[in-house]
């Protein structure tokens, strides 16, 4: 699942519950630039639960992300959900040979696979020697199911794309956070923690990292769709209609008061429970920062209602702060998805990343 067989540029390929995010970086001597990039949104119910329901949509909105990008590559980074996989942390003997290895990473992965194993994907990473101990090493090791991994590798190859990597989308938010705001953070306090929250259309995820890890992962059903059914209900819009006026305007003027700033007082609300849900898994760790990520992110004053809600610092996460463009992402498509829709591009660019392991 992790590995990759050449060194051909990866894009990041995001196939979220509402939409297909894709780009593509490369690595200059000051940082990294984009080279292209797209969002394509997905009809209503293709992606329910998780699962892939409608393929054919799914991989005409990649072919069409594609066009629009601009890009030549054909290797992708996809991932799939936290919540259809497993991960651990395991320690085994350092002096393994690489059978062995193999060997015992399966035989440790089945004691929290609740599957038979010949029908699961599975893959490991070596994290390094374990902390007080060097004769032993930590290994992270992942698995899903397998008919859940083919069923995004296969949209991809619809949609003309060779799935080169599968990763996990808690990993490749984790690898954003490394890559792009740890290093921009002003000096944190050792003992406090910062959260990354991805607010997607149905799923807020949550992350927490603490002296350099991230130490915790949830997700929660609530996200931007609230919004859009809201608008939807009130001013008797299709689901298309609705994500069109939430991104675009033309909303009557009642739509402020009476939509949305109910619905970010609801946001508010939400992220304040999800930290009490942290607090009561580590009460001795305080948190300091919160990154606002996803579609909802970008809702006016929201950062400030978060932090004034509940009382942690709180900034847009816009991965893209200091990257350059290509000429073709300067163009109308790519700058629109830039300016409008950067914070739902977590997952996308973590899986972008991938490509200069």
């Amino acid at each position: 699942m992790f590995r990759r067989t050449n060194k051909a540029p990866l894009l990041g390929l995001d196939i979220s519950s509402s939409s297909v995010k894709l780009l593509e970086l490369s690595q200059t001597a000051n940082g990294y630039r984009i080279e292209a990039i797209a969002i394509e949104p997905l009809p209503e119910r293709a992606i329910q639960d998780k699962d892939v329901i409608d393929p054919d949509a799914v991989a005409a909105a990649i072919r069409k992300a594609v066009k629009e990008s601009g890009t030549r590559a054909k290797h992708a980074c996809i991932a799939i959900p936290g919540s259809v996989s497993i991960s651990r942390v395991i320690t085994l003997p350092a002096d393994l040979s690489e059978a062995e290895l193999n060997m015992q990473v399966r035989i440790e992965a089945e004691q929290y696979v609740p599957h038979a194993m010949d029908d699961v994907s599975l893959d490991y990473d070596i994290l390094g020697p374990t902390a007080g101990n060097a004769e032993n090493i930590d290994i992270l090791i992942a698995a899903s199911r397998t008919e859940k991994v083919e069923a995004r590798q296969n949209v991809a190859d619809m949609g003309g794309l060779h799935v080169e990597i599968v990763d996990v989308e808690p990993f490749a938010l984790e690898n954003v956070y490394h890559q792009i705001f740890a290093p921009k953070l002003d000096k944190i306090h050792a003992d406090s923690g910062v959260v990354l929250l991805d607010i997607g259309a149905n799923n807020t995820s949550v992350n927490v990292f603490h002296q350099g890890n991230m130490i915790y992962t949830r997700d929660h059903p609530f996200g931007g769709r609230q919004h859009t059914d809201e608008i939807m209900r009130r001013y008797q819009l299709s689901y298309a209609e609705a994500g069109r006026a939430k991104r675009q305007g033309g909303l009557p003027e009642s739509y402020e008061a009476e939509v949305l700033l109910p619905f970010i007082e609801l946001v508010a609300q939400q992220v304040g429970r999800f930290l009490q849900f942290f607090y009561a898994a580590h009460p001795s760790i305080p948190l300091t920062r919160i990154l606002l990520g996803g579609g909802v992110a970008g809702l006016p004053d929201l950062s400030e209602r978060i932090a004034m809600s509940t009382g942690v610092e709180a900034q847009i996460a816009n991965p893209f702060v200091g990257m350059t463009r290509s000429a073709q992402v300067s163009g109308t498509a790519g700058s629109r998805v830039l300016n409008e829709d950067a914070t739902s591009m977590l997952i996308a660019c973590g899986l972008a990343l991938r490509s200069f392991d």
